[in-house]
């Protein structure tokens, strides 16, 4: 049986490389997004018959978006078997200028989007007595960021937290939860967000002297959502580098 995920912030960024890394590997991928018209697109250049790939708007703050593209999940394929909260917001500001208002838009999706779909899903998956949850946290959540604002790395730590609440009280139905927390990665999002100049300065810092890979962070998904990944519950894998060591 073909496993099932929802990937949420797929359309594009590291959300499209954890899209095509599960479909590539051989599952079916409901790929959610915002922005409702670039996750269908997505969808359709996997697999335009909607056998294995579709494409839903959801906001991740919105409980009822979670709920509808459970259902429509479950009407298509009839089962889920994984969830992968990816969407994120981030944002670069010195914290004494941050407004509370920007620090709270931050905080809904990052973190509240985290624990909305993890609550959702994992109704589901302890009625279904089987599910993977794989949180994409940061090592922002870790250190405190070193690019980013404090709204980004706090809302990163608080999904750290969620990850380890709802892995121990998921953990006796056949839930796992995990969580990766990549240092910074080569992506168009990061280089949009730190200047040219400061991205090489802060290459340098990192010990193996590059960025990371998203196609290993989207593998490192793969396996943490896979059958064999019960005893990973409830942890943190770290891929930054060297940046941070424990």
């Amino acid at each position: 049986m073909m496993e099932a995920v929802l990937i949420t912030g797929g359309a594009r960024g590291l959300g499209e490389v954890l899209v095509r890394a599960f479909h590539g590997a051989g599952w079916r991928v409901a790929v959610s997004d915002i922005d409702g018209d670039a996750a269908h697109g997505l969808a359709i250049s996997l697999d335009a018959s909607g056998k294995t790939a579709l494409g839903l708007a959801l906001d991740v703050r919105m409980q009822t978006d979670f709920e509808a593209a459970r259902d429509v999940m479950l009407d298509r394929w009839g089962v889920v078997h994984a969830l992968v909260n990816n969407a994120v917001v981030t944002r670069a500001q010195p914290v004494l200028d941050i407004a509370p208002d920007d620090f709270s838009a931050v905080v809904e999706v990052n973190l509240r989007g985290t624990f909305v779909g993890s609550q959702v899903f994992g109704r589901l998956f302890k009625t279904c007595g089987y599910g993977r949850i794989v949180n994409i946290a940061s090592l922002a959540g870790q250190n405190g960021g070193t690019a980013t604002g404090a709204h980004y790395a706090a809302s990163k730590g608080g999904i750290i937290t969620l990850t380890k609440v709802f892995a121990r009280d998921l953990a006796p139905f056949g839930v796992a939860v995990s969580a990766i927390a990549p240092g910074p990665l080569d992506l168009p999002s990061v280089r949009e967000l730190v200047p040219a100049e400061a991205l090489t300065a802060l290459t340098e810092t990192i010990p193996v002297r590059q960025l990371g890979d998203p196609g290993f962070i989207a593998r490192t998904a793969v396996h943490l959502a896979g059958r064999d990944a019960a005893f990973a519950n409830g942890a943190t894998w770290d891929a930054n580098g060297g940046l941070f060591m424990r």
